[in-house]
């Protein structure tokens, strides 16, 4: 091999790798669920606290954006039901990690509409724009959008969700690429009539028109178990594992829910 080849193979690989830390952090791990299609009830409203751990995660920082390895997020997210098909949600996104890496992080607000359920489809289908604002700090863009179509169906004891997202940055680095489309998908299948267990899996491909290469993709598939012992109480945990060199390689997360009518 000449000199000159082994340039060139250099300089791609170094595009490569430039590519991908470029979009590191776009990553999401403040809130990390597959939504359901159904709304609040009607004066009915959910307190969550959604946790996660990040136990191997980004070790530098990079774009002006903070490391994500060994912080502990931590989100409130407070919805409630205006009608039984029309909801509204609040997040307030906190971090907690050593050098200098604790602190509010930003606000978002989600409103959503589900299709009723007089209408008796044969899926469950609901539409969710969520969007707000996060310091720059912690995330490449500090102003971005989220369009959530939510479809789910549930066959005897086995439940899917499928969330086909796209998200806009509208201030900061991402803002001229467009809509980035980022799949979420969830199936449980019900050991008991309280657990039930299944996969969860969160991904980023940039946009449609214009895919990222895969190592700039982000792929994450995490083992997660719900428990339902009350109507008024919500629990879901996992532990997850990163696909690809832009996605935090392991996070262990816990949502905890309790809905006061």
């Amino acid at each position: 091999m000449n000199p000159l080849q082994m340039n060139a193979k250099t300089i791609c690989l170094l595009l490569i790798m430039s590519a991908s830390f470029s979009r590191t952090f776009s990553q999401d791990n403040y809130e990390i669920q597959v939504y359901g299609s159904e709304t609040m009830d009607k004066g009915s409203t959910m307190f969550e606290l959604h946790s996660n751990y990040v136990i191997e995660g980004q070790k530098t920082d990079n774009l002006g954006v903070l490391p994500t390895n060994h912080v502990l997020h931590e989100t409130v997210e407070i919805t409630h039901g205006f009608t039984s098909f029309f909801e509204v949600g609040f997040y307030f996104f906190n971090t907690i990690g050593s050098d200098h890496r604790t602190g509010y992080v930003g606000s978002h607000i989600r409103p959503r509409v589900m299709v009723p359920k007089e209408w008796k489809w044969p899926v469950g289908l609901s539409l969710s724009v969520e969007g707000g604002f996060q310091k720059r700090e912690y995330s490449e863009d500090d102003w971005s959008l989220e369009i959530r179509p939510i479809i789910d169906k549930q066959f005897g004891n086995l439940y899917i969700s499928l969330n086909p997202t796209f998200d806009k940055s509208f201030h900061g680095l991402n803002k001229d690429i467009g809509f980035t489309f980022s799949p979420n998908v969830k199936a449980a299948y019900g050991l008991t009539k309280v657990i039930a267990a299944g996969l969860e899996y969160y991904g980023s491909v940039g946009p449609l028109n214009n895919i990222d290469p895969a190592q700039v993709q982000q792929h994450q598939l995490f083992f997660a178990v719900d428990l339902t012992w009350s109507p008024v109480w919500e629990f879901n945990c996992g532990y997850g594992w990163g696909l690809t060199p832009s996605t935090d390689r392991s996070i262990f997360k816990v949502i905890l829910g309790y809905r006061l009518k």
